[in-house]
């Protein structure tokens, strides 16, 4: 019956490889085997534009998006060559007159669109040009007898470059007919008190919306699917929780002179909070059971500097340590800072992301088959099958909720009895900390190392999202991150 929410995108209708290749860049998919249905199910809209104001010309208002019914009198094609110049489609109702505008006309694809002569329902966001009302490239142009096609509520979702809402959004409606009927898994009571919609009423409602308000943040639909998000997270850490606890894991020995040479090589001294952790950790390793941890600290806390010591101390028992990134930029970024301190050290680190070329990717898994390599750095490409790892003994991953927990499974699954450490800068309230990673012991950073940069963080209410997006941008054209 879940099947269908684990299809790839690539066997749907319309998803070619070139489409197909910027749904994996939306979803971050290219290392994990390629987008599926249910990453598109989960991808909630941000809002939705409201076509339902079915007005006449005169009605129309300035810098609203509205829906006409109109007569096709005129088309006025740009010059040729001249490709600056906008095709021009004069048009009129009942009421008045109006100019649809199209730019890039080639293969007169524009006077199919609209005949003169014949009647098409136009819907786009009104303007004014010369005192004359115009639509500038109407986000639809459809026949009056296909009038029911035209999405009058249309969510829209965030994108990424090359993708447009308009393909976006058809291609959600065609995965959410695929979603079967399921048996409820959550208490009638509660569906009842919180009026909540069934699991595929509630996927049809934000994907394919009746109003506005079915996409609200707080409405029975969005509440319903935030429930059952958090829902199967607790049911995959208690899927964790019993992994981890099937065997014993292994009490390493690993004190060695690595970890002092690293320290001696450092141009600072470490926190007290990072020698906490690195303490903490040390005492997981040496311990016998297998280590669940959490490191949580800002941006600029050290956090990386505490997971090279853990698996500097895990090369030192003789095993090898993973490192696994979100993105190939993140992989990189860690690949470039901890190579030269690894280097140093005489520790071999190597990297493995999905667009390695072949013989650099022979050539790390050969090093990691033989336990040449002591430290592998990668995306979700460590944990694909044609990864074997001589000794996995600890796996560390990098802001786990970009993951899931059923990869951090998977990777930690790559070696016997190995140890886990979860890297995330987060600022989360301890009382969600237990709630989402209630498996796991937890190492705080409160503190930076000397010389950082500061970190403001600030929580606000929804209402302030334009304002942040303006600051956001403001940071951006002046060259900050």
């Amino acid at each position: 019956m879940l099947n269908p929410f684990f299809t790839s995108l690539r066997s749907f209708k319309g998803v070619g490889p070139r489409l197909n290749s910027i749904l994996d860049r939306l979803f971050m998919a290219g290392d994990s085997g390629g987008t599926q249905a249910v990453d598109l199910l989960m991808h909630m809209p941000e809002r939705a534009i409201d076509r339902r104001k079915q007005v006449n010309i005169a009605q129309a208002e300035i810098g609203e998006i509205c829906t006409l019914k109109l007569h096709i009198d005129r088309h006025f094609p740009a010059p040729r060559g001249r490709r600056s110049i906008p095709h021009r489609i004069e048009a009129h109702d009942e009421s008045g007159e109006i100019s649809l505008i199209f730019f890039g006309n080639n293969g007169g694809w524009v006077e199919r669109m609209a005949p003169v002569g014949e009647v098409r329902h136009v819907s786009g966001e009104v303007a004014i040009f010369n005192g004359k009302k115009q639509i500038v490239h109407p986000d639809y142009v459809v026949e009056e007898d296909k009038f029911s096609t035209m999405p009058l509520v249309e969510p829209v979702y965030p994108l990424t470059h090359g993708l447009s809402h308009k393909v976006l959004n058809q291609l959600s409606k065609r995965i959410v007919e695929t979603v079967p009927d399921l048996d409820e898994w959550i208490d009638s009571k509660r569906i009842k008190a919180n009026n909540w919609p069934g699991f595929k009423k509630a996927m049809q409602l934000v994907h394919n919306p009746e109003k506005p308000d079915d996409l609200s943040v707080t409405g029975p639909a969005r509440m319903r699917l935030a429930y059952d998000e958090y829902l199967a997270g607790q049911l995959t850490l208690q899927l964790i929780r019993s992994q981890m606890v099937v065997e014993k894991g292994i009490a390493r020995k690993i004190d060695g002179p690595l970890s002092e040479k690293l320290l001696s090589s450092l141009p600072y001294e470490l926190t007290s909070g990072q020698k906490t952790a690195v303490e903490e950790i040390e005492q997981d390793l040496k311990s016998g059971d297998r280590m669940a941890r959490l490191l949580q600290g800002d941006v600029g806390s050290g956090k990386t500097i505490v997971a090279l010591m853990a698996m500097v101390s895990c090369t030192q028992s003789g095993a090898q340590s993973a490192l696994m990134a979100p993105t190939e930029l993140l992989a990189n970024q860690h690949f470039a800072t901890l190579k030269p301190l690894c280097d140093s050290i005489g520790l071999n680190v190597v990297l493995v992301t999905g667009k390695m070329r072949v013989a650099a990717r022979l050539e790390a898994m050969e090093k990691i088959t033989s336990g040449e390599a002591h430290i592998i750095i990668g995306t979700h490409a460590l944990f694909q099958q044609d990864i074997s790892f001589y000794d996995l003994g600890l796996s560390v991953v990098d802001e786990q909720h970009r993951f899931g927990v059923h990869q951090r499974l998977a990777l930690s699954k790559k070696g016997q009895k190995s140890d886990l450490l979860v890297m995330t800068a987060t600022p989360i309230p301890r009382t969600l900390i237990l709630t989402h990673f209630g498996d796991m012991a937890i190492s705080l950073l409160r503190e930076k190392p000397a010389g950082r940069q500061p970190i403001d963080t600030a929580v606000l209410p929804f209402s302030s999202y334009g304002r942040v997006v303006e600051r956001l941008k403001t940071r951006v054209e002046d060259g900050a991150q």
